[in-house]
């Protein structure tokens, strides 16, 4: 399959204007759509120098190739709205979705997309937004997971993780199960620390016998809470995943509940850029949730 150089982004939040600008350094025109988007999304598109196709028509009129990377409670919504657009303009593309999503959920979106004669890659990312060097991992999977070698890069290091729609999720789920899934046990046993004003001799234990973990969590929560909103769809889609495996689905579910009620803290509610301009360390991060949580 011959693409053009044009590829789009469906929204360039914090990780869709990392990933943009990595693969706009590669040569392609990278274009978003504005239309709808917040005023920050729309300034980091701009400050990327992303080619601003307004609608999603435009979108998909201009590129062959379109990645979804956004919230994923959102990722649904997007793909229908993209075969929408498609279907309007008569143009069949190549959608990839990017999102951390439960393979069920992406069984859905492309049956969405290839009822209207779409090409689907199912995509998993790891690791933070590729910014200032920082590499993170495209796994991918399905029939047509090949069409995304076009962006390997050092940044953007493409793996297959298998044949099928879902595989690429799948393991997207498993590795954020781990990884904001102890973020949650952590920052949550830490909050109940302080509340119950056990906080110094807890934290003077875990220094002695669990020193490595200890700071582990406070170093991953200091940059959690403004992401948190993000992370109680993620955390619900995990929990997806795991009851069609035949697991228990309330360990993530609980997750979720932290995530919401962080969410609606004044720092759950900071932009990324307020949040890290303040500099907080884990255990600041860690006392004005408890102090904020009723």
């Amino acid at each position: 399959m011959e693409l053009n150089n044009s590829i789009g982004i469906t929204s360039t939040g914090d990780m869709g204007q990392g990933v943009a600008m990595c693969i706009k350094a590669l040569g392609f025109n990278v274009c978003m759509a504005s239309d709808g988007r917040s005023p920050r999304t729309r300034a980091l598109g701009e400050k990327a120098g992303l080619t601003d196709c307004g609608s999603l028509e435009k979108l998909v009129q201009t590129c062959d190739m379109v990645l979804s990377v956004l919230d994923p409670g959102a990722a649904v919504t997007n793909a229908r709205a993209i075969a929408a657009a498609c279907k309007s303009t008569n143009r069949k593309i190549v959608f990839v979705d990017c999102n951390a999503i439960a393979p069920q959920t992406m069984s859905e979106i492309a049956d969405i997309m290839t009822a209207v004669g779409c090409t689907v890659v199912d995509a998993g990312i790891i690791g933070p937004p590729p910014r200032n060097g920082a590499k993170q991992r495209f796994y991918v999977s399905g029939p047509n997971a090949h069409l995304m070698d076009r962006i390997n890069s050092p940044q953007i290091i493409i793996r297959v993780a298998g044949e099928k729609i879902g595989d690429a999720s799948a393991v997207k789920m498993c590795y954020a199960a781990l990884t904001k899934g102890s973020i949650a046990l952590g920052t949550e046993l830490l909050i109940a620390a302080r509340k119950l004003g056990v906080d110094k001799t807890l934290e003077a234990e875990f220094k002695s016998s669990q020193a490595e973990l200890h700071e582990s969590v406070l170093s991953r929560s200091a940059s959690m809470p403004f992401k948190a909103y993000r992370w109680v769809p993620e955390m619900n889609e995990i929990a997806k995943t795991f009851e069609g495996a035949g697991l228990t689905p309330r360990i993530f579910q609980g997750a979720s509940d932290l995530y919401a009620q962080i969410a609606t803290t004044p720092q759950g509610k900071e932009s990324p850029e307020e949040a890290r301009n303040k500099k907080r360390s884990g255990n600041e991060v860690i006392n004005g949730l408890a102090d904020s949580i009723k």
